[in-house]
C-alpha cells in the first residue's frame, strides 16, 4: 500500500489510514485509540489532518441521503456531487456550492469553504444539525437550538469524528454561468458592489499584473446575457479559471441554463481531479475593505509573478459560526492558486499577511499561511469560546494534533 497523500501531494502522512465500515466499529475505535485525526478527500493544504495515531476516514461508513423535516441528512464522507445529484432528482438543492463538487460534505464544513454570492453564507451556514463521535467513543448530536452548535460546525476535527450532518434545502432552481473577458481591474473595485452584485455567485479572476479581469457569472435570472458590462465583453467559447488552460472541465458556460447543482461549481463531477501541482492560501478581509484589499494585491503583483497561477474574487454573507471566516462579517474572499514549490511560496505568503494585516485579513485553516496562533486569536474573536468546546468534548486531547496545538493551544 502506497503512503497516504492529500491531493495535491505536498503531505504525506505516516500513519496507516483506518476505514470503519459502521458507526458502531467508528465509536470502537475512537474508543480505543490515543490520538485520532480525520482525513476527508484530502483537500488541504498544511496538516490539518495529520496525526501521530490512527488516521480515519468515514468515507465506508453506510450511505445516508435522508430527506425530512430539518432538511437532508447526509453522511458525512459523501461528496458534495453525490448529495447534489440525489436532492436535484427530488427537486431540492442548497443554498451554495464550492469550486469543487468532489469534496466532502464534512470536511467541507469542518474547515470553513464557502463558495460565492452576496446573500450566500458559506457551506456550513447550511447545516442545522451535527452528529460525530465523541473522544469516550459517544455520538454526540447538535442542533441550532443547542448552545454548543455554533461552536461544533467549523470544527477543525477538534470536537471529534463527524459522522453525519442535516443541511437546510430548497426548491430547485436554474442557474445559467456566463464568462467575461477584459473588465478593467481598476473597476474590480471602482464598480464592486455591482461586479459581485450581477449574478447568485460570481467569481472574478486575475493575476494583480494583467490589466484585465475575467468574470464568472452564474444567474439566476435566465435572460439573454449583455453583450458587453462595465468595459467587459462576453466570452467567445469556454474558459478554465487559469487562462492558459483548456475549458474541457469547466461546468456549462454560455448562458445555457440549467440544474444548480451542474452549474454553480467551476469543474463538473465526471471530472475527477488528478493530483493538484499546486498549493492554495485564502485571506477574507471586510467587505466594506474590499478596494483597499485590491490596491495591496496590485502593489504585490511583481512579486506574485514567479509563483502565482490564479487569484480567485468572491464574496460571502456573514454568519454566526464561531470559526467561521466570515463569522459576523459580510466578507470578500481572496483566493491564491501557487505553482507546488513550498519553499518559494512560503515567503510570498508572508509577504502577503503581512501586506493585509491593517486590513484584518483571516486566513483560512486549510491552507497554506504564516500567521501564529496570537494572530489567529486577534482575527477569530471565537477562538477562546472555541478551544474550551473542544475540551469539554475532547477532556484528553484525543484529537489534537501538531496543527491544533500551535495554532489553536490550550490556556
Amino acid at each position: 500500500m502506497g503512503a497516504v497523500t492529500n491531493w495535491a501531494g505536498n503531505v504525506s502522512f505516516a500513519s496507516e489510514l483506518q476505514r470503519p465500515r459502521t458507526i458502531e466499529e467508528l465509536q470502537e475505535l475512537v474508543a480505543a485509540a490515543e490520538k485520532v485525526r480525520v482525513l476527508g478527500t484530502g483537500h488541504s493544504f498544511n496538516r490539518i489532518a495529520d496525526s501521530t495515531g490512527t488516521l480515519v476516514s468515514v468515507a465506508d461508513l453506510p450511505t445516508v441521503i435522508d430527506v425530512g423535516d430539518r432538511g437532508v441528512t447526509v453522511s458525512a464522507g459523501l461528496r458534495y456531487g453525490e448529495i447534489t445529484a440525489a436532492l436535484q432528482a427530488q427537486g431540492l438543492a442548497l443554498h451554495n456550492l464550492g469550486s469543487l463538487p468532489h469534496i466532502s460534505v464534512a470536511g467541507a464544513c469542518s474547515t470553513g469553504t464557502h463558495g460565492s454570492g452576496d446573500t450566500n453564507g458559506p457551506l456550513a451556514d447550511a447545516v442545522n444539525a451535527i452528529s460525530f463521535v465523541d473522544a469516550s467513543g459517544e455520538l454526540v448530536t447538535l442542533t441550532r437550538d443547542d448552545p454548543d452548535f455554533a461552536g461544533s460546525v467549523i470544527s477543525l476535527g477538534a470536537l471529534g469524528v463527524t459522522v453525519s450532518m442535516t443541511l437546510d434545502v430548497q426548491p430547485s432552481y436554474q442557474i445559467s454561468q456566463v464568462v467575461y473577458d477584459g473588465l478593467p481591474v481598476e473597476r474590480l473595485g471602482a464598480d464592486f458592489a455591482e461586479v459581485m452584485g450581477s449574478a447568485y455567485s460570481v467569481s472574478a479572476f486575475t493575476d494583480w499584473v494583467d490589466p484585465d479581469v475575467m468574470v464568472w457569472r452564474k444567474r439566476r435570472e435566465l435572460t439573454a446575457p449583455d453583450p458587453e458590462w462595465l468595459g467587459a465583453t462576453l466570452a467567445d467559447g469556454p474558459r478554465h479559471p487559469i487562462k492558459v488552460m483548456p475549458a474541457d472541465y469547466a461546468t456549462q458556460q454560455g448562458g445555457v441554463a440549467g440544474p444548480w447543482n451542474e452549474r454553480l461549481p467551476h469543474f463538473r463531477l465526471e471530472f475527477t481531479p488528478s493530483n493538484g501541482d499546486e498549493l492554495q492560501s485564502e485571506y477574507f478581509v471586510p467587505r466594506e475593505r474590499a478596494a483597499e484589499a485590491f490596491d495591496v494585491l496590485r502593489a504585490l503583483g511583481n512579486q506574485f509573478a514567479p509563483v502565482i497561477q490564479v487569484s480567485e474574487v468572491r464574496t460571502i454573507a456573514a454568519d454566526d459560526l464561531w470559526l467561521s471566516p466570515s463569522q459576523s462579517r459580510d466578507t470578500v474572499a481572496l483566493h491564491f492558486t501557487w505553482v507546488q514549490d513550498e519553499a518559494v511560496v512560503r515567503p510570498v505568503v508572508a509577504a502577503l499577511e503581512e501586506a493585509l494585516a491593517p486590513l484584518d485579513a483571516r486566513p483560512h485553516w486549510g491552507k497554506v499561511f504564516a500567521a501564529d496562533a496570537a494572530t489567529l486569536a486577534e482575527r477569530y474573536p471565537k477562538v477562546k469560546d472555541f478551544v474550551a468546546l473542544a475540551a469539554k468534548y475532547d477532556p484528553t486531547g484525543k484529537f489534537r494534533n501538531e496543527y491544533l496545538d500551535t495554532f489553536l493551544p490550550i490556556g
